[in-house]
């Protein structure tokens, strides 16, 4: 067995490589990088170091020509603001459509480049670190168990039969993510969360908010 994930140097993802390092061996697993477009490369320089750290394979490819068409706040394509605020409360001004920092159907994207790499690597899994807090209320409709299910059907028969995607925080917190990570020593002091690009986390950004309420349930306050 072999182990593709989907890597994007933050906290989810760092643990979905650590998972499938602990699962398969460092040998069995190769990490995937995406440029997407945004504003800054804080997120490609920690899955650089990331991955040096755990010694695997990695794989870095940029699809930002598909997103330059975005006003998506996170895209250097926009001059939008970042928003400042939790996501529950970005959500109360949408009218029910997805946070300006949704990255249009990024994760179908991803999945889809990730099937056809993974295949040619003899891959027969693919991790991704989507969990239930991204999904609530819609905020980023391509975390959640639907789309979830629906992607890995897709690929799953597009594939012949011989790849499937795996998702083990879809319906659980991010909390979770850091508990499963801590029992696995991930070095989430490497990782990178915030959506600006400045040399320290700005600690006000939805993800910013949701990194810290993750470690304060588990005990940890970062630094």
């Amino acid at each position: 067995m072999k182990a593709l994930v989907l890597f994007s140097g933050g906290v989810d993802s760092t643990t979905c490589l650590a998972m499938a390092i602990d699962k398969y061996g460092k040998d069995k697993v190769v990490a995937l990088s995406i440029s997407y477009g945004q504003k800054h490369v804080k997120e490609i320089e920690a899955s650089d170091k990331i991955a040096e750290y755990y010694g695997v394979e990695h794989i870095s490819i940029d699809l930002s020509k598909i997103f330059e068409y975005s006003d998506c706040s996170l895209l250097s394509s926009s001059d939008k603001e970042i928003p400042k605020d939790t996501y529950e409360n970005q959500l109360k001004g949408t009218g029910g459509l997805p946070v300006s920092t949704y990255v249009p159907f990024r994760n179908g994207l991803f999945l889809s480049s990730a099937a056809a790499i993974a295949l040619s690597k003899d891959c027969d899994v693919i991790y991704y670190g989507a969990h239930g807090d991204d999904a609530a209320g819609n905020a980023y409709p391509d975390c959640s168990d639907e789309f979830n299910r629906a992607m890995g059907d897709a690929i799953y028969i597009g594939s012949g039969k011989q790849l499937r995607i795996y998702a083990p925080f879809v319906n659980k917190p991010k909390s979770d993510v850091v508990a499963e990570g801590l029992k696995l020593k991930v070095p989430y002091e490497l990782t990178w969360s915030c959506y600006e690009g400045k040399d320290k986390p700005c600690g006000v950004c939805g993800t910013c908010i949701d990194r810290r309420k993750a470690f304060e349930a588990n005990g940890i306050k970062e630094s």
